[in-house]
Order: C-alpha cells, then structure tokens, then sequence
C-alpha cells in the first residue's frame, strides 16, 4: 500500500468495499453445494441477485479516486476473486496505483475459519474491521455505491468522530410479532420447523440496537458510505466474542442477525456522538420501472449540488439500454471516456 496526502495528517481514513462476482462457476458451484437441495431462488439469504455483478466495483473504486483524493488506501473483501481494476488505476489515477488491496476472506476471519466459506453479507461485514494495515477511521461501502460529486474528510469525520447518517425511529414492533407469528405457524401447522422469514434491512439493525439494551427505538442508517472507529468496534468485539462468533456462523444471510454498521452507529451514539447527518443520496432500484425513471434520478443528481452518495441496487436485473444509460452517466461523471 502506498501513502497520499492523508496519511500526513493525525488520522488517515480507509476505504473497505465489499465485493463479489456472483457469475464466477466456481463460487456458483461453492455456494450451490452448501445450500444442498435448497433452491436459491426460495432460500431467504441465497437469491442470485445477492452475488450478482456487472462491475459496479468499478465505478465505486473510481469514484472514490475522484471525488475523495484524500483516502489513504482501499480494501476490497471477497472471496479469491479480483476484480482486476489495476489497468483502470493506471489509465485513470497511476499516482494511486499502489493505493488499491484485494482482501481474502481468510484473512479477516482467521481465528474463525470454521464459519467459512460464507455467502452472508452481514457475516463478512462483522469482520471488516480486522483487515491488516486499516486505519482507526474508515469507511465502509457497498459495492453498488457511489461518490458523484467532491467530498470533504469532514463529511465523514469530524475531531476523529463519525459521522453518522440516518435518524431515529421507532422500534419495528409489528414486523417482529409478524415474523414471530410465521414461525410459530410453519412450526406447528406446517411442521416445516426449520422456516425463518427474510432477512430485513431494518430488523437487522433493530438487532443491533436490541442487543445494545434499547427498547422502543432505534436508529436506522441508509444506503451510503457507512463511517467506522475501527477501535470501538474492536474493544466490543473483544468483550463479546461468543456474541460475535454466533452472529457470523450464519453462511447465508438469518432474519436473527444484527447488522455491523448499526452495530457500530449505535455503539457510537451510546457513547456520546451526536454527529448526525442527512444521507446527501439518491437511491435507486431500476429494475421494472417507468421508462423515464432513472433520467429522472440523473436529473436530480445534477441540479443538487447537495447529493453527494448514489446507491443502484439490481442493475444487473436490466436490460443492456437502461444498464448504458447509467454507466454512461458515471463514465462520464468520473471522467473516464472508455471502457
């Protein structure tokens, strides 16, 4: 890894993307042989549109180069893969060639390697924080997450504090009796005793805040880069390792986990930060929408100058025109003008 600018100062930020090509035949084969005779298609946790990619890697890591030149270095996490960016870097950003790490699995699970290989999101963001070489501050994203405009290390930190974006709401009462309900009646009338309901963005970080003793709200976070102090996630971890160590042996994503952002967020409020924010984003699910609707999300990026994070969920579920239309968007937002 190589030092920029940041790493100058008292403390340098990090950049950890989680990645995984889901058309890979061998990780298809992995994954198909640890679900058995489960239909990914039914199974909560192991749809195919969980692992699906079609290099939206690319233009996180990118973006990031753009439009944040003050991170210090980037982590990508998957499992064996390379999304091979390097000729990118170096048509693109070459002063930030040394600036890009792949990240295996076993490197951030050594010490549980009993809970690999797994497919869960959750599970794999858990353990993000245990990447070698990662700075105290760091933020996390998605790969289907992108910066579109400049942003400042203060919208991420502030005197070495996260920000945090999201806000409060009440706890999700209903969804928890509703699934409670479920299992009861596949248990009993169904006899399938082994049904669990869908793993929900909001329940797992209700989890989160569950487990952290609150109990009629909680604070939900949305589709953007997420900010971490990799040192107060670590003493929890240290406090709690039978806790954290049944929350990642899930290999496909349960309705039962807490998430690690929300984890962190809450740890953070509990603490004393009140650094909250707005999102700044646009969020997008393309898929099976009006014709005009992502010119419509594009329009709106260009005219508020406030929207600083994109989120596009299931592009790959498009057709090649709507796919092009938004690539070519970000192509051209990035300044980059080939493939």
């Amino acid at each position: 890894m190589t030092d920029n600018p940041s790493s100058e100062k008292e403390h340098p930020i990090d950049v950890v993307i989680a990645w995984v090509d889901g058309s890979d035949p061998g990780l298809t084969e992995k994954r198909n042989r640890y679900l058995g005779l489960t239909d990914a298609n039914t199974h909560p946790g192991a749809h195919p549109t969980r692992f699906a990619s079609i290099n939206e890697v690319r233009y996180c890591v990118l973006s990031v180069f753009r439009f944040a030149p003050f991170v210090r270095n980037i982590f990508i996490v998957t499992d064996g893969q390379d999304p091979d960016l390097y000729d990118d870097i170096k048509t693109w950003f070459p002063e930030r060639e040394g600036s890009l790490r792949i990240v295996d699995h076993s490197e951030i699970f050594e010490g549980f390697e009993g809970c690999l290989p797994t497919f869960n999101s959750i599970s794999i963001g858990n353990m993000i924080w245990r990447i070698k070489g990662l700075s105290d501050n760091f933020v996390y994203f998605n790969d289907d997450t992108f910066l579109i405009r400049s942003v400042k290390p203060e919208d991420f930190f502030i005197d070495n504090m996260p920000v945090l974006r999201g806000r409060w709401v009440h706890a999700p009462l209903y969804r928890i009796w509703w699934n409670s309900l479920r299992i009861a009646f596949n248990k009993y009338f169904k006899n399938n005793p082994g049904f669990q309901p869908k793993a929900s963005f909001h329940l797992g970080q209700w989890n989160s805040a569950s487990l952290l003793g609150l109990k009629w709200r909680y604070f939900t976070n949305s589709h953007t880069p997420h900010t971490v102090g990799r040192k107060t996630i670590e003493d929890f971890v240290t406090r709690n390792k039978a806790l954290i160590e049944k929350n990642i042996s899930h290999r496909f994503r349960h309705y039962s986990q807490f998430t690690f952002i929300s984890l962190s967020n809450h740890l953070q409020l509990l603490q004393g930060n009140r650094l909250i924010a707005s999102p700044d984003l646009v969020y997008m699910q393309p898929f099976g929408r009006p014709k005009d609707y992502i010119d419509k999300k594009i329009i709106l990026c260009e005219k508020d100058d406030r929207i600083k994070f994109m989120c596009v969920q299931s592009l790959e579920m498009c057709g090649a025109e709507e796919q092009e239309k938004l690539l070519g968007w970000m192509r051209k937002r990035l300044k980059i003008e080939s493939e």
